[in-house]
């Protein structure tokens, strides 16, 4: 009897082991769980904190989910995702092809700022000449008796009748024979001749203008006016026959082999230009020609009622065909700047207080950043902060994208001023230390017995 007992004892306790035995082995984690687990430990697999929407509206969800357009949500990593800058827009592909999105990237070069302005060809005011007479007279006959005629150096212009001139010439007459002729009998009346012409000499000599000469002597004496150089007469306010008086201005005349062009630049593209800069001329009145020349003068003062400033170009005009009164444009090279981040002028959305422009900082997702802009070459301009070198800048569709930018900011603007203010749960936290009752509390003394 005693032998059976410890049999079936013994059953009973093996029968236990191996209940034990099988319960801890089904409950405990299998060597293949455990590698894998210590496997995503090493690789570094980061864990999904939420998935966050696909169009970048504040939703996020604890699950995967689809977006009412059937996107779904992207996932967020722990420690991964940097926070989308306040603005961003998220468009998906479709829709960046049908807003026609076009993106360049932002470089780093000199700009040569090239500055294109209108002008006008202009008189060479170095090249111009008057005829004034310095006495009384009469206009015998007029040579160049039509405004706009060209005339050669040496050719005469006009022959003049004046009687001072006549009695100029014949006390000088009367003086230089009676100096000679008391030469020896009476050395003194002799010089006095010879100061009394001298003074009629100097006073034919003050009168004369360069190229006049006396064609007849006598009382048939007239005076004939030459040009000066190869010119235009440009003012013509007599006609033959017409009288005179000292200073007056009876023709004008201007060399017309070199023009000015004179290019009003507004003041804000006139800091980058210099004398000696290069320039060309081109206007539609003579089409297919450009004329080449340099900067020879810039304005020190502004034209207060254009705000520009007169920059003048010397251009040779050996043809004739630069005509004073041609309007045209001018382009002007400026000064090569410092190297800068370079973007296209169409990408910057200037709202007149600010400036700013749509980066796209992953496909699809457009940033907004405002810049502080430089100078500007043609269609480029240079981007002082806001934008980097490599960055991808939106040259097309930006105004759509900017609009959706303000709306998707006001919008989350609302959502974050609506959220209800966080419940206190300090009070809740374990680890907080407890507060020490009221003095006035009829329980104080009782709450540290119980």
């Amino acid at each position: 009897m005693n032998r059976f007992n410890w049999s079936v004892l013994a059953l009973a306790v093996g029968a236990a082991l191996a209940l034990g035995w099988w319960s801890g082995r089904a409950s405990a984690p299998d060597a293949g769980s455990l590698n894998v687990q210590e496997t995503s430990a090493e690789s570094g697999e980061r864990k999904i904190l939420y998935y966050r929407n696909p169009m970048g509206l504040p939703d996020t969800s604890p699950v995967p989910k689809k977006d009412a357009m059937g996107m779904d949500y992207i996932p967020v990593f722990e420690g991964g995702e940097p926070a989308a800058e306040p603005g961003t827009v998220v468009l998906p592909p479709d829709k960046v092809q049908k807003l026609g999105v076009r993106t360049e990237v932002a470089v780093r070069e000199a700009l040569v700022a090239n500055v294109r302005a209108s002008a006008s060809v202009q008189v060479d005011e170095t090249r111009q000449f008057v005829v004034a007479p310095r006495f009384e007279g009469w206009i015998e006959t007029l040579y160049a008796n039509e405004t706009g005629m060209t005339v050669r150096r040496g050719e005469p212009l006009m022959a003049i009748y004046s009687p001072e001139l006549i009695a100029a010439q014949g006390e000088y007459a009367v003086a230089d024979a009676a100096a000679k002729r008391l030469a020896d009998s009476d050395p003194a009346s002799a010089a006095t001749m010879r100061q009394l012409r001298d003074a009629a000499q100097t006073r034919l000599r003050n009168w004369e203008v360069a190229g006049a000469q006396v064609a007849r002597q006598g009382r048939e004496a007239r005076l004939v006016l030459s040009a000066p150089a190869d010119a235009v007469v440009v003012d013509k306010p007599v006609v033959q026959g017409d009288r005179f008086t000292p200073g007056q201005t009876i023709l004008r005349l201007a060399d017309l082999s070199t023009v000015w062009v004179i290019a009003e630049v507004p003041t804000s593209a006139s800091a980058d230009l210099a004398i000696g800069s290069q320039a060309s001329f081109e206007t539609p009145s003579l089409p297919g020609q450009r004329f080449e020349g340099e900067v020879s003068f810039l304005q020190p003062v502004v034209n207060l009622a254009s705000r520009t400033v007169g920059v003048r170009i010397e251009l040779p005009n050996p043809d004739g065909v630069l005509r004073p009164g041609l309007f045209g444009d001018v382009e002007l090279q400026g000064r090569s700047g410092e190297p800068t981040v370079v973007v296209p002028r169409s990408s910057v959305i200037d709202s007149g207080t600010r400036q700013v422009v749509l980066v796209q900082t992953a496909p699809g997702r457009f940033a907004p950043r405002e810049v502080r802009l430089g100078a500007r070459a043609g269609d480029r301009v240079a981007v002082l902060s806001g934008v980097e070198a490599g960055e991808m800048v939106v040259v097309s569709a930006n105004f759509l994208i900017d609009a959706e930018s303000n709306l998707r900011s006001a919008m989350q603007g609302m959502e974050h001023g609506s959220t209800p203010p966080a419940e206190d749960h300090s009070a809740h936290d374990a680890s907080a230390e407890p507060t020490a009752p009221p003095v006035d509390d009829p329980h104080a003394a009782h709450s540290g017995g119980q």
